[in-house]
Formats: C-alpha cells, sequence, structure tokens
C-alpha cells in the first residue's frame, strides 16, 4: 500500500467534493449531490476523481445526512423512556419565546410524539441519592411492552438527575439489551451528562433520532468501498472540528450533526494561520447556505450549545452561524411586496433554473448568470452546462410584479443575500463582543469567494484570503482535521480557595476517561488536553465558557477568576467587583491528537507552467450600472496587485474583485484581496 494517499470526502446540499492528497499533488472532484442516497454522490465524486481505493490509507467524510434528517423530520421512530411525571417535556420545552413579536409564534415541533414517550416510575434527587428504587419487575414489563412494538427504530433514556449518578439509566439499558440486543439503545448520561432536562433529553432525543440514519449510511458507503478494495482508515468528522473513527457515531451519533460546516473552519483556520492570519472570519457559502465562524488566536471559538430547527443540542460544536443565502437560495416577493432572499433553497434537486433540472424559481446561482459575475460558457472551469436564458425566465415573473428590469433585480437579489451574510457575521463578531474590523475573512466554497469582498466593504474589513482549491476547502479541511473528543460534568462548585482541590480532582478525572475512551478507540499518542469551565455569578440563569489557558499547571482560583471576569466582560459588557461570588457550574475536558500536517499541495500544474490565455474584457451590471470587467484564472493574477474589477474563474469556484479592491498571488497560491486605503 502506497503512503501518504489520503482522501477527504464533504457531502453538502447541492455538491459532494472530493480531494485526494498523493505526493503532493492534490487531485479535486465536485459533483452533484444526491440529496436521497447521500452514498452515491460519494461514490460518484470517488469515480470522477479517479480515487484508486485499494491505496488509501486514510478516508475522511463528512455529510449532512443527521443535519437533513432533522430538518426533514426523516429519522428513526424513537421510543423515550422518562421519569414519571416528565412525559410532556419534548412539548413543554421551555416557557421563553425565541420570537417576542410573532403573533404567530409556535414552539418548534418536537421530533418524539407524546404516545413515543414511556413513563418510569423511579427517582433520584439532585445529589445523586436514590429516592425511588428502581423496580426490576415493572422495568421488565415495561421493556417487553417497549420492545414489542417493532415500529420502534432506537431507544432513548433520560431520566431525573442521570447527569449526578447515571445507575438507573445503566440499569434500564441493559435490561433493554437483554431483551433486544439488537436495539440501538442512547443514555443521556453518555451523550450529554449535564443539568437541564429539557436541553438533556433534546440532546438524547436527537441522538437517537438520527442514529438509524447515520448507521445505515455508513454502513452502505463501507459496503461499497469495501468492493472497491479499500482497507486504510475511515474517520467522520464531527461538530466540533474533530474526527472520529466512524465506529464512534454509533456511540454518540449527535456529534456529527454539523460535520461539513466544522470541516470549512479547520481548513480555513490552518491556511490562514500558515500565512500569518490568527484571527479571522470564516466565510463559507455553498449552494444551500452560508456559514460562517470567528476565529480567535488560531483556534475556532467552540460553544457548549446550539439548536438545530429550533430544538436545543447540548454538545460542543464550533461557534457557526447559518443563514439561508447560498447560490440555490430562491429570490422571491413578500406579502408586503418586498424582495427577499432565502431561506428556502433550490438544493441538489431540481436545482437552480439555469441547471436545466426541473427548476423553474429564480435563485442567485441564476442572478450571477445575469449580472455576468458568472460566465455560463465557463461554469465550474468548464465541466458544467448552464443555460442563460433559463436563469433570465425565471426572473421575468418578479421583473414584471416590482417593475425592474431583470438585470437590476438579479443585483438587488445578490446584495440582499450579501446583506444576511453580514447579519450572520454580527452575530459571532458583534454580539459576542469581537470587532469585525480586527479580522480577515477567509472566503471559501462555490460562492464565497463570489460576495467576500462586498461582505466585507459592509463590515468594514479590509483584507480577504480565498485559499487554493476554495470551492471544495471543506474537504480538505478534513483532512487538516485531528482526532479529538470532550467529556463534561455537571457540578457545581462555588470559587473559594478551598475548592481548589476539588476542582482539580474533578478536571483529572474527565482527563482519564477522555484518555481512555480515546484509547479505546485506538487513538493514543500524542494528545493534548483542553479545559473548560462554564462559570457564572451566583444568581444568574446562565454560563459563559471560559478556557483555562494553562491548563491545571500552577492552577490558582485567582487565575480562574481573572480569566472568568474577562470572558465576561468581554460579551457583557461589565463584571462585578472581585467580592461577588462566582461559581463552576460544569466542568468540560477535550483531548486531540497534535495537529494534522497536511503539506503544501498543488494541482500539478504550477502558474509558470500554464499556457497563458490573455485575459479578456466582460460586460457585467452591478448597483444599477454596466461596467467593463477583466476576465481572468488564478495563474494570471501575479504577486504584484492588479486592481477590480476583476473576475478571476477558479475551477471551482469564481473570484470577484470589485471596483477599490486589488488582488495578489502570495507564493502559497492565495489570491489576497485588499480594499484601497489598507
Amino acid at each position: 500500500m502506497k503512503s501518504g494517499m489520503r482522501v477527504g470526502i464533504e457531502v453538502g446540499g447541492t455538491f459532494t467534493d472530493l480531494i485526494e492528497i498523493r505526493e503532493g499533488i492534490a487531485h479535486i472532484a465536485k459533483v452533484p449531490s444526491t440529496p436521497d442516497q447521500p452514498d452515491v454522490g460519494a461514490i460518484n465524486a470517488i469515480e470522477t476523481a479517479g480515487v484508486d481505493l485499494e491505496n488509501v490509507v486514510d478516508l475522511v467524510h463528512g455529510s449532512t445526512v443527521a443535519t437533513n434528517a432533522v430538518l426533514e423530520r426523516k429519522g428513526g421512530r424513537v421510543c423515550v423512556i422518562v421519569t414519571k411525571g416528565m412525559r410532556d417535556i419534548f412539548n413543554l420545552q421551555r416557557h421563553d419565546r425565541t420570537s417576542i413579536y410573532d403573533l404567530k409564534y409556535k414552539k418548534p415541533q418536537p421530533i418524539i410524539n407524546r404516545q413515543d414517550v414511556w413513563e418510569l416510575n423511579e427517582r433520584i434527587d439532585a445529589d445523586g441519592q436514590v429516592v425511588q428504587i428502581l423496580d426490576k419487575r415493572e422495568l421488565e414489563k415495561l421493556a417487553d411492552k417497549i420492545t414489542a412494538h417493532e415500529e420502534y427504530d432506537a431507544i432513548a433514556i433520560c431520566l431525573l438527575n442521570s447527569y449526578v449518578n447515571p445507575d438507573h439509566e445503566r440499569q434500564v439499558a441493559n435490561i433493554i439489551k437483554t431483551i433486544s440486543p439488537q436495539m440501538p439503545v442512547t443514555c443521556s448520561c453518555d451523550v450529554s451528562p449535564e443539568f437541564r432536562e429539557y436541553e438533556r433529553a433534546s440532546t438524547t432525543a436527537l441522538s437517537a433520532y438520527v442514529q438509524p440514519n447515520i448507521e445505515g449510511y455508513l454502513n452502505r458507503f463501507l459496503e461499497k468501498l469495501k468492493v472497491k478494495d479499500f482497507a486504510g482508515r475511515f474517520s467522520i468528522m464531527q461538530s466540533n472540528g474533530g474526527r472520529m473513527p466512524a465506529q464512534a457515531m454509533s456511540k454518540n451519533a449527535i456529534t456529527a450533526l454539523y460535520s461539513g460546516p466544522a470541516a470549512g473552519v479547520v481548513g480555513a483556520t490552518g491556511i490562514a494561520e500558515k500565512i500569518g492570519y490568527k484571527n479571522i472570519i470564516t466565510l463559507d457559502m455553498g449552494g444551500t447556505s452560508t456559514d460562517v465562524a470567528l476565529i480567535v488566536n488560531g483556534t475556532p471559538d467552540l460553544t457548549p450549545q446550539t439548536k438545530i430547527d429550533g430544538l436545543p443540542v447540548r454538545t460542543p460544536v464550533i461557534d457557526i452561524a447559518t443563514v439561508g443565502a447560498g447560490g440555490g437560495s430562491i429570490a422571491w416577493i413578500d406579502d408586503g411586496n418586498l424582495l427577499r432572499v432565502g431561506p428556502e433553497s433550490a438544493g441538489a434537486n431540481p436545482g437552480p433554473a439555469s441547471y436545466g433540472r426541473g427548476g423553474e424559481l429564480p435563485t442567485i446561482t441564476d442572478a450571477h448568470l445575469i449580472r455576468g459575475t458568472l460566465q455560463a460558457n465557463s461554469f465550474l472551469g468548464g465541466t458544467m452546462e448552464v443555460d442563460l436564458e433559463a436563469a433570465r425566465s425565471s426572473f421575468k415573473s418578479m421583473s414584471r410584479k416590482l417593475s425592474m428590469p431583470i438585470e437590476e433585480l438579479a443585483d438587488s437579489s445578490i446584495r440582499i443575500a450579501e446583506a444576511n451574510i453580514v447579519r450572520a457575521i454580527q452575530q459571532v463578531s458583534t454580539e459576542r463582543g469581537r470587532d469585525p474590523r480586527d479580522f480577515v475573512i477567509v472566503a471559501f466554497g462555490g460562492a464565497g469567494p463570489l460576495h467576500a469582498a462586498r461582505v466585507a466593504e459592509d463590515l468594514d474589513i479590509g483584507t480577504v484570503v480565498i485559499p487554493p482549491h476554495a470551492g471544495v476547502l471543506s474537504a480538505i479541511g478534513l483532512l487538516m482535521s485531528d482526532y479529538v473528543h470532550f467529556r463534561a460534568r455537571t457540578e457545581r462548585t462555588q470559587l473559594v480557595d478551598s475548592s481548589l482541590a476539588s476542582i482539580i480532582d474533578t478536571l483529572s478525572d474527565l482527563r482519564i476517561q477522555t484518555e481512555n475512551y480515546l484509547k479505546s478507540e485506538g487513538i493514543s499518542e500524542g494528545l493534548i488536553f483542553e479545559y473548560i469551565l462554564e462559570m457564572r455569578y451566583v444568581g444568574q440563569a446562565f454560563e459563559v465558557s471560559v478556557i483555562l489557558e494553562g491548563g491545571m499547571k500552577n492552577l490558582t482560583i485567582n487565575m480562574i477568576l481573572k480569566a472568568f471576569s474577562e470572558a465576561h466582560h468581554r460579551i457583557f459588557e461589565f463584571s462585578k467587583p472581585p467580592e461577588n461570588p462566582v461559581e463552576i457550574v460544569s466542568y468540560r475536558v477535550g483531548a486531540r491528537t497534535k495537529s494534522s500536517e497536511l503539506s503544501a499541495f498543488t494541482d500539478g500544474i504550477s502558474g509558470r507552467e500554464k499556457s497563458r490565455a490573455e485575459a479578456k474584457s466582460i460586460e457585467i451590471t452591478e448597483g444599477g450600472l454596466q461596467a467593463q470587467c477583466q476576465l481572468t484564472t488564478r495563474q494570471f493574477i501575479t504577486a504584484g496587485s492588479s486592481f477590480g474589477p476583476i473576475l478571476i474563474e477558479d475551477g471551482t469556484s469564481t473570484i470577484y474583485v470589485p471596483p477599490k479592491w486589488s488582488a495578489l498571488r502570495d507564493e502559497a497560491n492565495n489570491i489576497i484581496l485588499k480594499q484601497k486605503g489598507e
């Protein structure tokens, strides 16, 4: 088996991306996704790139299978076992209103039907003491009833206060496995051993809900890989920016929820850091949505909780904001006769009107073709045919209704999409106490480089970086990812001098658990540990995440208090005097392997070796004005600055350099855009 042959495959909502690194040379493929059978799209990418799987030693995969299962409500039918009196937890949820001015507001639709929630007469109190003993005979009868329902695909167990004492959950799981060994069982003490009952129950139920989809998909994919004689390592990207062996997904499938967006963040961070940028904002615009994230000092922000379709997920994820602004996002007119874009997308099927697959609604991709910032005869490097007239036809109805020329309407649609992206960046920067002007945008995805400069203008950001192979950077990020695992525990601890020993003991215990788990998965060398405390002032309802930069070495109460005060002030613009009591609510320890080095790679042909086609002039429409724009390729951009407007066709993506911006290509083949005056 040849060493060094590595493959990353990322299944997106519209396209499936692949990159193979073989002896420092990148071989890439970008093919349409197959939403109903995502494994087919992945195999198509392998065949298109001509990958010899027999000689691949490392295959890393990320997909939207778990995300789509939740959004489309196509997961398995799940039975949930709860403590008696907690049957309505999924319907009651929380008492807050996430949209307080919406008169038609409804709570998120739960994935669990009330008739699928079964109560068990048991009780453990908040200190972990058994109040109501678990009756084994009652449990066996309940287990018989549940397993008799052949329509159940998985079972989730979430008992009160099991994050303190998991004994009852373990007993329930063991009985079910004895009666029905093939039934997948998910325990909250494994998935989310933290307080807040609804969030823990939601996370556990979601993990069980997507597990049949994940396992079925991975099993089908593995079978197809084996047929092609693949015998290398196979790992899956997680939402926290790290990967795990594929077999680990059966223990906690929810960790794969946002694997695709997380891979893009990892790739952008690694490439930007190599050229000296540690504070960046990632802008990943694909066919369905745009994902943005903030990177401070080379480290993505992690958040302990996120939401999907309004449902909470309590697991560490990269702090990514997503908006429905992708190439396939549909432009439409609302009840007030105002132009809107997204969140609905044409996706991969039928796709934008210009794809010729039956789509008739106007999308951002169609708008770019009309505006001239995408060229029909060289779309995706000329590998895909698109229909400009079909794109124009899709906008005709709206053009008549709004009495706007089609070109102006297309341009306005693009500007609205960019405004949505700006708002998403403000969510992860300004609303987190960070000034976006102190950051550099790294743009990627098929559509990211088209919009990045205009988005940067709106945020007063002066520099944009577009890496090589930007359209498949998420696949590159898969190969740059580390093996990562987190363990958490809720244990309220007041921050006083006498509690230091207890704090260190808890962190040490979690470190041992994390290390042992990774060893059980065959990962043991070069581990780097990260320590995070969820903290608050006593009396506050919610916590802030505090990273212990120096780990446990020479740790003191004053060091923890100082780190908390800085984190609290950055988010809320205030911190209380030192005499105010502070408490730790939860502890979190993460372990990762040393950074996976991805050596410099090229597409096999340097800029000097390629035949240089002369740049030509085209006409584009922007801001209601027509302008002459230079059309060229990445290789034609030199180390000296070239001034916009320029359209740079780049195979898997297209870069737009507006007026008042310059573009240059650095030694690592990145395109650096600078706003005038920067």
